[in-house]
């Protein structure tokens, strides 16, 4: 099966596209058609997703990143600029851990740096255990159905529920669970300092909306205490998955990030 797609002109810059947990490489079409004008945009299934049945040993971030990046190598990319979102986010951030000197560029969309204490660890691994034990026993559309009730998922409407539910209900579950525990916070390492290690622009990109990944991303930038110019960009009237429901404001945020010049950028 397919688990990887590529659109834009290949002497592009290249750019790797990480979607979130239940996605797929898919959840970026919908930015293609303006993006790929200036960038070679390279969108791959994560593990347990979609297409791609690599199956991850715990803790798996590390290992998710080397699958990742083993992929792009082989196809001849050995640098890139980096976009994730939420557990794609996640996983670009153990990429920067772990291969540095690939990355052109690092932007985060809604993603955690990483839990900080025992306690916060303790809570989300018996929270992430309950519900990967609903991903494994209910029918995956009965899962969906309470996963989209949490609350940083309030800015969707029901029909866009719906139509969420509608297209990750092809994903088998039980991948989907090795991924989710393999790759839970609880397991993650504190990646606050990770870019220290990056010698490219790094930017976080969040919904004002989206009161939990704000606070996150203002708390980060204040720890960081300048050692790192961690670049935040507070996008207005918009929650955690900006780039599906505002692709638009998205797409030219991004530009504006990665492109001296949007409005040539990298055409020429």
């Amino acid at each position: 099966m397919v688990i990887i797609s590529r659109f834009g002109r290949p002497h592009l810059p290249a750019l790797l596209m990480l979607h979130g947990f239940l996605g797929s490489k898919d959840d970026w079409s919908i930015l293609m058609p303006r993006l790929s004008q200036y960038f070679h945009c390279i969108c791959i299934d994560l593990p347990g997703h979609g297409g791609n049945e690599d199956t991850l040993t715990s803790p798996g971030l590390h290992q998710a990143a080397e699958l990742i990046v083993s992929k792009m190598h082989r196809m001849g990319y050995q640098q890139f600029h980096l976009l994730g979102y939420s557990l794609g986010g996640r996983i670009a951030l153990h990429i920067a851990a772990d291969f540095a000197d690939s990355l052109l560029s690092l932007t985060l969309e809604s993603a955690h740096p990483g839990l900080q204490d025992a306690q916060q660890q303790a809570s989300r691994a018996k929270s992430d255990r309950l519900w990967a034990n609903k991903l494994q026993h209910l029918a995956l559309a009965d899962f969906l159905a309470l996963w989209y009730q949490q609350a940083v998922f309030s800015d969707l409407s029901e029909h866009q529920k719906q139509q969420l539910i509608s297209i990750r209900r092809i994903n088998d579950p039980q991948r989907l669970a090795n991924c989710y525990m393999t790759t839970s916070l609880s397991l993650q390492q504190d990646c606050r300092n990770v870019l220290e290690r990056l010698n490219c622009p790094c930017h976080f990109i969040y919904g004002v909306d989206d009161k939990k990944f704000a606070q996150v991303a203002i708390d980060w930038q204040a720890a960081l205490a300048g050692s790192v110019n961690l670049q935040l960009h507070p996008l207005h009237a918009a929650g955690h998955n900006i780039h599906s429901l505002h692709p638009q404001l998205f797409i030219d945020t991004l530009l504006t990030l990665l492109c001296l010049d949007p409005l040539m950028g990298s055409k020429e």
